[in-house]
C-alpha cells in the first residue's frame, strides 16, 4: 500500500513557476512508476507527466513539454513536478499517482492516488 500527499500548489501569475511535491509512505515507493494528472472544473482528468521507478524514463503530455519537469528522489520517497512558464490553461487540481509502468497514461492504470493540490494561474 502506498499513501500519497501532494503539496506546493497555489496562486501564481502567468509566466511564473511552481514546484509540486508528492510525498509517499510505504517501503515499496521505489518499485512504482509515478505520474501527475490534473483536472480542471468541468473537464476530465488529464495525464500530465510520468516517471519510471528509477527516474530513467519520463513521459509528458504535449502541452507541457519544455515547460514541466518530473523528477523523483527515492531516498526521500518523493516525486516532484517543476512547472515553469505557467499559463492560465494550466489551472487545475494536480494529483500524483502510482502505477506499474511509466508508459501508462490512463487514470484507470494507476493504483494509488493523492488528494490533489490546487494550482491557479492568473492572466
Amino acid at each position: 500500500q502506498v499513501q500519497l500527499v501532494e503539496s506546493g500548489g497555489g496562486l501564481v501569475q502567468a509566466g511564473g513557476s511552481l514546484r509540486l511535491s508528492c510525498s509517499a509512505s510505504g517501503r515499496t515507493f521505489g518499485s512504482y512508476a509515478m505520474g501527475w494528472f490534473r483536472q480542471a472544473p468541468g473537464k476530465e482528468r488529464q495525464f500530465v507527466a510520468a516517471i519510471s521507478w528509477n527516474g530513467g524514463t519520463t513521459y509528458y503530455t504535449d502541452s507541457v513539454k519544455g515547460r514541466f519537469t518530473i523528477s523523483r528522489d527515492n531516498a526521500k520517497n518523493t516525486v516532484y513536478l517543476q512547472m515553469n512558464s505557467l499559463k492560465p490553461e494550466d489551472t487545475a487540481v494536480y494529483s500524483c499517482a502510482a502505477t506499474q509502468y511509466a508508459r501508462n497514461k490512463s487514470p484507470h492504470e494507476y493504483e494509488y492516488w493523492g488528494q490533489g493540490t490546487q494550482v491557479t494561474v492568473s492572466s
